[in-house]
């Protein structure tokens, strides 16, 4: 059945959902749409929109850190079960330990504000162990606050988080790296003087509790001072830390988008000053992209054996930095986002080798409503996905399991697309003087955990599903045995 067409008024969710249902909308409750993956566990996050989920281990517990957008117009302020109280979305913190079912611990408010405007959207979580100076009973949560600040909490007993710092007020807060064995933190932020709304502020945070600035960075024209056109800003970083010296820059969203490089250990070591030339030196290569293609997320995959190319004489193992754009229009009123393959293995003369999108007709995913698209990929290395599978967030076709052994060949291996439940929230584009209105899923971000499990939140207040791989693709993936 093709969704319903509508035309939105302005009434609350439940009444649009009761009006929904009575004149034929899609049954809620449906069963997901899915391929070889299987849902294991589900919560629905107090119907709060989310962004980025990270899973750690810890002291034999699995607990799960959801980053959230902030509210919306019928629900600005949703009512936190565990404390009663009406609070602001912010961070929502999850037992994981058995997946089936997910048990929240707390919930931290984040910045008052609809969607991008509020919220928490952004988590790193590290503990007191692996960090240099960091207190062995504890583990700490890096986020962002809104886009006004970044702060860490102390959430060695993730049922009672205990803010420790905050830097700001800053803009245009984001998606921040950390190193967990370093301590050093790549933050997304805006700062006063530079000529973009996100650029990064890379800081010491070995001791969480007294961070420790090193510089601002920046693509050259970003900087104070600079003039001319002002190049696309940051998204986010991915680090490889001291061992692999590289940091991974991913700028733009949608468009023009560009891929950058960085020696770690220059960035780190040499001049501060954010002169052109200094901003230029720690870099070792890029990668300009189409004026409508983003890098939203760029996923290192290092040091990948090429079956096809295993008896040659030179190419056999090579560098690829996979490439995901972000779709940010409903209904494909935009290019197409995609995942984007790039070869490295030279980093000063990186090239494009393959893409992936799921086949619009395969769905009619144009016509469901809400966006369709790409929006990034896990980012976890765990040996049993990493340069195996790679996961796709592709708001209302889901998840996607994309096999990229052969990252000149990638092809699906399993999907899911959850099903729309009560609280998913409409999306809505401009026809005329009026706008349409339909119900669909929006799978927005991503991550997987060292046992295997995958993790899906979603944009249109559905909540979190939690999903294993069957059948052949699960075949593809490196369980211990």
């Amino acid at each position: 059945m093709k969704p319903l067409q509508i035309r939105c008024i302005p009434f609350g969710a439940l009444a649009l959902m009761a009006w929904l249902t009575a004149i034929g909308a899609p049954k809620l409750g449906d069963p997901p749409e899915a391929k070889d993956l299987t849902l294991v566990g589900y919560h629905d996050l107090q119907a709060r929109s989310a962004y980025q989920p990270l899973v750690r281990e810890q002291n034999g517990r699995w607990i799960l850190y959801v980053g959230h957008h902030g509210g919306t117009e019928g629900a600005p302020k949703p009512v936190n079960a565990l404390t009663g109280n009406a609070e602001f979305n912010g961070t929502s913190i999850l037992d994981v330990t058995d997946p089936h079912t997910p048990r929240l611990l707390a919930h931290i408010p984040g910045e008052e504000g609809p969607s991008e405007a509020g919220g928490a959207q952004m988590v790193r979580v590290c503990s007191g162990k692996e960090l240099p100076r960091g207190d062995p009973a504890k583990f700490y949560l890096l986020r962002s606050f809104g886009n006004a600040w970044q702060e860490v909490w102390d959430v060695g007993d993730p049922s009672r988080p205990r803010l420790l710092t905050r830097l700001g007020p800053l803009k245009g807060t984001h998606k921040n790296w950390w190193e967990c064995d370093t301590g050093i933190a790549y933050l997304v932020s805006g700062v006063e003087g530079w000529r973009t709304r996100r650029m990064t502020q890379v800081y010491d945070f070995s001791d969480p509790a007294k961070p420790r600035f090193i510089r601002n960075f920046g693509l050259p024209g970003q900087q104070p001072g600079a003039t001319g056109d002002v190049p696309v800003e940051l998204h986010g970083p991915i680090s490889t830390g001291p061992a692999g010296n590289r940091v991974y820059f991913g700028y733009g969203t949608n468009k023009a988008g560009i891929v950058q490089i960085v020696d770690r250990k220059k960035l780190l070591e040499g001049p501060p000053e954010p002169t052109s030339a200094n901003l230029l030196y720690p870099e070792v290569g890029r990668l300009v992209l189409p004026p409508n293609v983003g890098a939203h997320t760029a996923f290192p995959l290092l040091k990948m054996d090429v079956a096809e190319f295993a008896h040659d004489k030179d190419g056999g193992t090579r560098d690829f930095v996979a490439v995901v754009d972000e779709s940010l229009v409903n209904e494909c009123q935009e290019a197409r986002q995609m995942l984007w393959i790039a070869d490295i293995t030279t980093e000063s003369r990186p090239f494009g080798v393959a893409s992936f999108t799921v086949p619009e007709a395969s769905g009619d995913f144009c016509t469901r409503g809400g966006r369709f698209g790409t929006h990034s990929s896990n980012e976890n290395v765990t040996p049993i996905y990493y340069r195996r599978i790679l996961f796709l967030a592709h708001f209302n076709a889901g998840v996607r399991a994309v096999d990229i052994r052969d990252p000149y060949h990638p092809r699906e291996v399993a999907y899911f697309i959850p099903s729309i439940t009560a609280k998913t929230e409409p999306r809505c584009i401009k026809i005329g003087d009026a706008e349409r209105c339909k119900l669909a899923i929006q799978t927005n971000n991503v991550e997987v955990d060292d046992r295997g499990y995958i993790y899906a939140v979603d944009r249109a207040n559905t909540g979190l599903h939690i999903l294993e791989l069957t059948g052949e693709a699960r075949k593809i993936a490196a369980f211990p045995r």
